[in-house]
């Protein structure tokens, strides 16, 4: 499963892999595809570069990449707590209440309320480019569009590709003009932030509009076969997300969430801006239900909604109470019904890709030899 790109990055099969689990990341590097790590979690650096560190001990010298969300415009003197204070009160209660009525628990004394969305910051996302480029990544991913002119600059004069998220032809425009090396075709069906385009149309759009430019595409692909018609749409590869927290390297810490995504059907999942403030698609649970009922006071815009929900995210993850527990994933969620190593799933995608290659040779009258 060899294209251009990825034999510009030296890897044997052109499936990049956005994971924000490191061992999962690892094994899809050691498996022959190329694994990125997302970085949005780590606002501390010596954190990642402990884990990066873990990376350059377990990829084998084979190539990774990280992912950042960064914004393309500088927000310049605001800090997180002049942003918490924007929050108002009566959104602040509708989280109290809504937890109340499911009888989530508080976290113990002392525990910190875990993950929380600052990543989208100026000063954040730098400080992890800071601890990123003293590592051989090969390519530095943005969720967040084009990332700031002087960035993609220090990352070419490092030798490293950059790529960014699209969700339309005039998006990917945009990224070909800000110097971007690779486009991400996003479909609507992926997990996270998305937009309203699906994947079939998306990408043949995307490859269209950047040519020469090389496109991954991105969105409701989990097997062999969709990874063969992204290909005959014209991208380079392909970016897969969500079917990567089923593998067994997966560090959910969640028994409960693990089995509600192994039984979820593909019109299990929701765009919704419950989590970030941005429409993200993630599994339906009465928590994404409370914020997108008409009664409720409505989803703040980002960050907002990713400070106010944060430590309410992390109650409910930590006591597993079923009914509000959910995660980003896309509608290949329905695929999704058992558990793997990473290098289990490659094999499966790399061995139904050549099913599709042979069944269409064959339409073809052609000989797959």
């Amino acid at each position: 499963m060899k294209t251009e790109l990825s034999r510009t990055l030296g890897i044997e099969h052109a499936i990049f892999g956005f994971t924000p689990f490191p061992a999962v990341a690892a094994a899809l590097t050691r498996a022959g595809g190329f694994g990125v790590l997302g970085a949005v979690r780590y606002t501390a650096p010596d954190d990642l570069a402990r884990d990066l560190d873990w990376m350059q001990a377990h990829t084998d010298g084979l190539p990774y990449g990280l992912d950042v969300v960064m914004p393309a415009k500088k927000v310049e003197g605001v800090t997180e707590a002049e942003v918490e204070a924007m929050i108002p009160e009566e959104h602040r209660a509708f989280v109290r209440a809504t937890l109340a009525k499911h009888g989530v628990p508080e976290l113990a004394e002392g525990e910190a309320s875990g993950w929380r969305i600052t990543g989208w910051m100026e000063q954040v996302a730098r400080n992890q480019l800071d601890v990123a480029f003293d590592y051989p990544i090969k390519l530095l991913a943005n969720a967040l569009g084009s990332p700031p002119p002087d960035v993609v600059a220090r990352a070419h004069d490092h030798g490293v590709l950059v790529a960014a998220l699209a969700g339309s032809a005039r998006h990917a425009r945009h990224h070909a003009e800000a110097g971007i090396d690779v486009v991400v075709a996003q479909g609507y069906e992926a997990g996270g932030h998305t937009g309203e385009i699906a994947s079939m149309v998306l990408t043949p759009e995307v490859v269209d509009a950047v040519s020469p430019l090389p496109v991954l595409a991105a969105g409701g692909i989990g097997s062999g076969e969709q990874i063969a018609a992204g290909l005959a749409l014209g991208a380079q590869g392909v970016w897969l997300g969500s079917i990567w927290l089923t593998t067994t390297e997966a560090e959910l810490h969640s028994r409960a969430l693990t089995d509600k995504l192994l039984a979820a059907g593909s019109g299990d999942t929701v765009r919704s801006r419950a989590l970030t403030g941005k429409p993200a698609r993630q599994l339906r649970t009465e928590w994404t239900d409370a914020w997108d009922d008409p009664a409720g006071p409505g989803t703040l815009p980002m960050p907002l909604q990713g400070l106010l929900v944060a430590e309410a995210v992390s109650r409910i993850q930590r006591h597993e109470v079923e009914p509000l527990l959910g995660t980003p994933v896309g509608q290949i969620v329905g695929r999704m019904n058992s558990e793997h190593s990473v290098q289990q799933v490659v094999d499966e995608l790399t061995r139904g890709f050549e099913q599709a290659v042979d069944r269409i040779n064959r339409i073809a009258g052609r000989s797959s030899q």
